[in-house]
């Protein structure tokens, strides 16, 4: 079904740009600039089982788009810059920021490069257990477990399952299932106690797994020095905040503001919700994010940036840069909003 999914957006992605629609389009569509979502930027891995590619682009994709928004003379600016243009109404030029979550390490080897080439800065929004080296990356460990099994033994509700993992279809199919199951539990104890036993079975460290991909303490103190880079918060522990109680979502966002602002002596003002699709984050978690301190805080729900969002400063949407379309061709369709206003039914704010 995901394959699916992704194969009628590529073919969507691909008529507005033979037809040129997205030309026609990009006066009524664009608005006024764009934040630009992206988690992993590293060189293409080899292997026919890649789940979580939609969560990478390579440096070469990173480095088309920045040179695409350079040709339409479309400044890159911080997050700060974008919210004092929002605020102030500066829409002479439009405007693009770039945003990578979690905190990996291949956001200060490989994508930092590249925003030095033209000048462009990015926030690098960093859960504080990541920075730990405690943080669940459950959908990288997911990954790692159907990459190393040939069946996955599990119960599901009353149900004891074998999954088929023999074959790259076979996990995909296994690991799709395991994935949407586990996104869907009530709590995040539930997800904690259920991962935890697929990792426990099959030999995979969790903590390690955190410890290999994301960047310490240390290393982020490092990479906040750089005049590039702005680093934001994406809660303690990366859980779905809208399944939290109000307390607890509430001490998420405040408790890794806090940690990330005594890590880096400063103040910490910009937020991406976990996950931050409409599962995740709504009218309450927006609330919270304003009653927090935050200046603007992003979901993933994907948008253009319009006057109208100077009104819903925590509830900005964002545009993918998805590792399965990494082709330069989508990239005049994505700046124009042609393809984020059909997604949306043409409406500019889904703040709600």
């Amino acid at each position: 079904m995901k394959q699916l999914r992704n194969n009628v957006i590529r073919a969507g992605l691909g008529a507005l740009y033979f037809s040129g629609a997205h030309h026609l389009l990009r006066p009524l569509l664009s608005g006024v600039g764009a934040i630009f979502m992206l988690h992993h930027v590293r060189p293409a891995r080899e292997g026919a089982f890649q789940p979580n590619r939609h969560l990478e682009v390579t440096p070469d994709f990173l480095r088309a788009t920045l040179c695409h928004l350079r040709s339409r003379e479309i400044d890159i600016v911080s997050m700060d810059e974008l919210h004092e243009r929002l605020v102030q109404g500066r829409f002479d030029r439009r405007f693009a920021a770039f945003t990578l979550d979690d905190g990996y390490r291949d956001n200060r080897d490989h994508a930092l490069p590249v925003l030095r080439e033209f000048d462009a800065p990015a926030t690098i929004y960093v859960a504080s257990d990541f920075a730990e080296g405690t943080g669940r990356l459950w959908w990288v460990a997911l990954e790692a477990v159907v990459a190393k099994a040939g069946q996955v033994d599990v119960k599901i509700g009353h149900s004891a399952l074998r999954l088929d993992a023999s074959t790259p279809a076979a996990k995909q199919a296994t690991f799709d299932h395991l994935h949407d199951w586990l996104r869907a539990l009530p709590g995040e104890h539930d997800l904690k106690r259920e991962i935890e036993a697929l990792c426990a079975a099959h030999g995979i460290d969790m903590e390690a797994v955190c410890r290999s991909l994301c960047l310490s303490w240390d290393e982020v103190k490092r990479l906040a020095t750089d005049p590039l880079i702005t680093i934001g918060a994406h809660s303690v522990s990366h859980c779905n905040l809208a399944k939290q109680s109000e307390e607890i979502a509430a001490q998420e966002m405040a408790v890794s503001r806090a940690r990330i602002a005594q890590a880096l002596d400063r103040d910490v003002l910009h937020l991406a919700y976990p996950y931050g699709d409409r599962e995740a984050a709504g009218t309450r978690e927006f609330a919270l994010a304003a009653s927090a301190g935050f200046k603007t805080a992003v979901t993933t729900r994907p948008g253009m940036l319009f006057a109208e969002n100077a009104g819903h400063m925590t509830a900005l949407p964002r545009v993918s840069l998805n590792g399965n379309y990494q082709d330069a061709r989508i990239l005049p369709v994505l700046t124009s909003g042609a393809a984020t206003a059909m997604w949306n039914g043409f409406r500019r704010i889904a703040a709600a």
